[in-house]
């Protein structure tokens, strides 16, 4: 089975200097990918030509004139530059051209461009960003991460059903566990959002398990964490920042004298390790999730290697046809919903 990915390869911090090379780079990997550069074809050329690639039929280059800027407002992304590397790569999306889509650019601006031109599934109101979190079991999906900051109930009760039916689609859970993030784990706990979503779950088609913590995200004990953008990107933040002051803390220590810098020398094949397993790269690649088809967004910052992850995520949706399971895992719940009323 072949599929195809259009690249946003301009967008990001850092441009063709990493989306080019992450392309060669997968396409050894992968012999089934087909990967479409969008960009300024001069800039790509040359970049590909730095790295010793060239086009092929598994590697096409498809001109973009215009650039959508990092601080650029969506509205006029989406308006003034339908010409753009990331408008481009979408509009190939919905031409049928490529199965997916991804981009290290300007969030609210592929946000709205994607939910634009791609259109959301039937059931639901907004896309969410979805992203794979390390935990001590293995991993978590979470969301949202920062698309939706106000979210009502209703809600809450999309994000949990498109997430389930992602997570089995891509890992065969069959009833993957649910968890509403919030402030404690009692009923009585929350604000009046939080409660009637928690309600709406429960009688949801899903393997519901209530309310999680923030100190839970990580234990791996859920599959699914719910929660809107505000607290979701509050709470990757705030874990992102924790994350650098270990790091800086262990840097420290272990170079205060002689004798701990002898000791990181024996811990180094340990702390290694400890590295890869938290290493934020093979986590890079959030999915636009709610979409009639794949988009993922990249960190704007990403070295090569966590461009590749990204370019993976949007592999193992398309080959698990994520947009698919979700809608009909969302005809299930309006099915649901449906019996319910006629029973009222």
């Amino acid at each position: 089975m072949r599929y195809t990915v259009a690249l946003d390869a301009m967008g990001g911090d850092h441009g063709v200097t990493i989306t080019v090379p992450a392309a060669l780079s997968i396409l050894k990997k992968n012999a089934e990918l087909r990967l479409i550069l969008v960009g300024q074809e001069n800039l790509l050329r040359a970049e590909l030509v730095r790295h010793h690639g060239a086009e092929s039929d598994r590697l096409v280059i498809r001109h973009a004139a215009e650039v959508v800027g990092m601080d650029e407002p969506p509205a006029q992304a989406l308006k003034k530059k339908k010409d753009s590397s990331m408008r481009v790569a979408i509009d190939l999306v919905k031409e049928g051209v490529a199965d997916a889509c991804v981009s290290a650019g300007n969030t609210g601006a592929l946000m709205a461009t994607a939910r634009f031109v791609l259109r959301m599934l039937p059931g639901i109101s907004r896309p969410a960003i979805l992203k794979v979190l390390p935990t001590i079991r293995g991993h978590v999906s979470m969301l949202d991460l920062g698309a939706n900051i106000d979210c009502p109930p209703e809600q809450l009760l999309q994000f949990g059903v498109m997430a389930s039916a992602r997570v089995s689609a891509i890992e065969g859970k069959d009833q993957p566990k649910v968890g509403l993030l919030n402030i404690g784990e009692e009923d009585i706990k929350g604000n009046e959002v939080v409660k009637q979503a928690h309600e709406l779950l429960k009688q949801a088609p899903l393997n519901y398990a209530g309310f999680v913590e923030g100190d839970e995200i990580y234990t791996g004990d859920a599959d699914v964490i719910v929660c809107d953008g505000f607290v979701g990107n509050v709470a990757l933040k705030t874990t992102e920042g924790l994350a650098k002051m270990i790091s800086h803390y262990m840097r420290e220590e272990f170079g205060r004298n002689l004798l701990t810098k002898l000791a990181a020398i024996v811990a180094l094949p340990v702390l290694k390790a400890f590295r890869r397993r938290v290493d934020p790269r093979r986590y890079n690649g959030a999915s636009l999730i709610g979409l009639t088809a794949t988009v993922v967004k990249s960190h704007g910052g990403a070295d090569a290697l966590a461009f590749e992850y990204a370019i993976d995520e949007a592999v193992k949706e398309t080959i698990n046809q994520v947009p698919d399971k979700i809608r009909i895992k969302m005809a299930e719940l309006e099915s649901q919903s449906q019996t319910v009323k006629e029973s009222n």
